[in-house]
């Protein structure tokens, strides 16, 4: 039996705004059926900030048609959006935005994060959201670490379910976050000498990305900064740890639908792409 499909491996880093140093894990323009319904994803490695006055991140900005879904494992983001939310995130903690029919938003380190410094580690997703909820009413989630349920693996590690569910040992754990379509996505810390198994729906995409340390699938070994696609043969999956390890296993329901991607904006037509632009444009994402 086929497990792995392919790897992305990163090996470079690009700037988003001055804050946010990232490698692309779900690059853009590999968007594919073998994502849905996740769109792309980056990810800030641990990258270490010195003290300043000045909040480094990225300005007010449009989105339509999809979700964002920050993870912050370090530092801590201050969130603003045209909706009138504002929130901090900080280690362990995760916001989940709903742009849907247009949300301007500002993404910046916190203003105690930007004066004392240190590391930022953090992930930011793209969901794709099913045509009949791309113009839903935009929203906003906040999960924090009293609401994420953590699963204890004993020796091996932990789970911390975000969205969806994670089962153990008889025990399903669901993840707070409110979503459109089915999707699975688990915070995995994973001990050295571990030996875990996960459980997928071999209907949906499965992916698991290797934040740090060093893990073993089907005797094959991979580490920091790569994505592994899993094949729709897998329903059961064996991970070993060589040392200590830091995953995201994400698994979602595809949505098979046309995506037409340009910008900020995900939608399913061209046509539809245009519209968000004169929308915008029009102030009606203010």
């Amino acid at each position: 039996m086929k497990t792995i499909e392919k790897v992305h491996t990163s090996n470079r880093s690009t700037w988003v705004g001055d804050g946010f140093p990232t490698n692309s894990m779900l690059p853009m323009h590999e968007i594919s059926p073998a994502t849905s319904p996740l769109i792309v994803m980056g990810y800030t490695e641990k990258y270490a900030f010195e003290p300043t006055s000045h909040q480094r991140g990225v300005g007010m900005h449009p989105h339509r048609g999809f979700e964002t879904v920050t993870i912050v494992y370090d530092g801590e983001l201050e969130h603003r959006d045209s909706k009138g939310n504002h929130g901090k995130i900080g280690k362990n903690e995760v916001q989940w935005m709903t742009a849907g029919s247009g949300i301007m938003h500002a993404e910046h380190h916190s203003e105690a994060f930007a004066k004392s410094g240190g590391n930022l580690d953090m992930i930011q997703l793209w969901v794709n959201l099913p045509n009949h909820t791309k113009m839903t009413e935009p929203r906003y989630q906040e999960l924090t670490e009293t609401n994420i349920p953590e699963v204890d693996l004993g020796k091996n590690g932990i789970v911390r379910v975000l969205s969806g569910q994670y089962r153990h040992e008889n025990r399903i754990a669901k993840g707070p976050a409110k979503t459109f379509s089915p999707i699975n996505l688990l915070d995995v810390r994973l001990n050295a000498g571990a030996q875990e198994s996960f459980d997928f729906n071999p209907t949906w995409n499965n992916i698991v990305f290797v934040l740090s340390g060093k893990v073993k699938i089907d005797g094959q070994e991979f580490h920091n900064l790569q994505t592994v696609y899993l094949t729709h043969d897998v329903s059961v999956l064996d991970i070993e740890c060589s040392e200590d390890a830091k995953l995201l296993i994400m698994s979602g329901e595809p949505i098979n639908e046309p995506i037409v991607a340009h910008g900020p904006f995900v939608m399913n037509t061209e046509a539809e792409i245009q519209q968000a632009f004169v929308d915008f444009q029009n102030g009606h994402f203010a």
